[in-house]
């Protein structure tokens, strides 16, 4: 039986190296390509920054829930965080690609709170992909001390670039182009 969980883990370890590096890679390509008589798609950043608070919120009650000992409910929330996860990004790559950049326009101290902000939120958003995924195939492979060890950590980290999200949003807000 452990032989047999220790292969779907190789297994598991293999293709979270293939995503963990695929993605990153895909999403900087694609932020070089601007879709040709395409209108920018100006509606998403407050939706997608919506769908990081609802992520934020998600988070937090899957942890209630397994504190509480509700681990479907928990399952199912992490599952809605992963999905909601995919779907934001869908939605920030399209927005680029159709989009250029919005400089920040703030001065003094507040522009490097926000490059800070937005900084630690991007360089943790590509770290976050390997750790979620570890997280869940430990999960899925019923590996659950080893997952318990590892999601200590993916929580809190994942949980701030939801919020972080948000708060880079609110603080670039007033600079879009409409």
């Amino acid at each position: 039986m452990r032989k047999k969980i220790q292969s779907r883990e190789i297994k598991h370890k293999t293709l979270i190296w293939v995503v963990s590096i695929l993605i990153p890679i895909v999403v900087a390509v694609l932020f070089t390509i601007r879709l040709p008589n395409v209108a920018p798609l100006s509606f998403l950043p407050p939706i997608y920054a919506g769908i990081n608070g609802v992520t934020a919120l998600v988070l937090l009650g899957a942890f209630l829930a397994v504190k509480r000992k509700k681990l479907v409910l928990h399952e199912q929330l992490m599952k809605t965080a992963i999905a909601l996860s995919v779907v934001f990004l869908g939605m920030y790559v399209a927005y680029h690609m159709t989009s250029d950049p919005t400089p920040y326009g703030g001065s003094g101290p507040l522009k490097y709170v926000y490059y800070f902000i937005l900084i630690t939120h991007i360089l943790l958003s590509v770290g976050i992909i390997p750790m979620v995924l570890v997280t869940y195939a430990r999960a899925i492979s019923s590996l659950f001390t080893e997952h318990r060890k590892i999601a200590r950590y993916t929580f809190p980290i994942w949980l701030y670039i939801a919020v972080t999200g948000v708060i880079v949003y609110l603080m670039i807000a007033p600079y879009y182009v409409t």
